[in-house]
């Protein structure tokens, strides 16, 4: 099913149940948070393929996800801090600008990947994650965190890894946990060796 979702590329991609902060200070993104807030809506973050953030003609991949408001202040006059929690994937059929620069598009959603058993051979990816998030601090994390997910764990690596925007933009077009998991994997093993 094909449905308007007001869109807001960023330099960077957010996995289903991920946390992501961000500072709202351009009117166009001022107004379609506060539209979303008042509504208890969704926007898409759709990560940038060319251009920068500022930049109306920026190019954005085609796959993105959805995000709610959990939390929001406005600490001066203009800039608004929110927390977002990321929601279902989806594609872009379409796109349009609005005359303020703000991105309509025309999305089907993603079916959600289903929650997977930890493979025993993939054990590294959650001990390595729950190092992370011990160091991080568990809050920056949306409950529950569950290390024998292969998708929790999936999704969560791939969001706090140092890897290209292009690799995590893979990672979230690819609806097979346990293989996104496998290559996390190997990313892990090679930078320990």
């Amino acid at each position: 099913m094909t449905y308007s979702l007001a869109l807001f590329p960023l330099q960077t991609v957010i996995f289903p149940g991920g946390l992501l902060p961000l500072r709202v200070f351009e009117p166009r993104y001022m107004d379609m948070v506060t539209q979303a807030i008042a509504d208890r809506a969704a926007f898409g973050i759709c990560a940038i393929r060319e251009g920068r953030d500022i930049d109306v003609a920026a190019k954005h991949y085609n796959v993105g996800t959805c995000v709610k408001v959990i939390d929001w202040e406005m600490p001066q006059p203009g800039i608004l801090h929110i927390q977002t929690q990321a929601l279902e994937r989806f594609v872009v059929r379409s796109s349009h600008s609005e005359a303020n620069g703000l991105r309509i598009g025309e999305v089907d959603a993603v079916s959600s990947e289903p929650a997977v058993a930890l493979p025993e051979e993939l054990t590294l990816a959650a001990e390595v994650l729950y190092q992370i998030i011990s160091e991080l601090g568990a809050d920056k994390f949306a409950p529950p965190h569950d290390y024998n997910n292969a998708t929790w764990v999936s999704y969560r690596l791939s969001e706090v890894l140092p890897l290209k925007l292009s690799v995590r933009q893979n990672l979230l077009e690819m609806n097979d946990s346990v293989a996104r998991l496998t290559i996390l994997t190997e990313f892990l093993k090679k930078q320990t060796n």
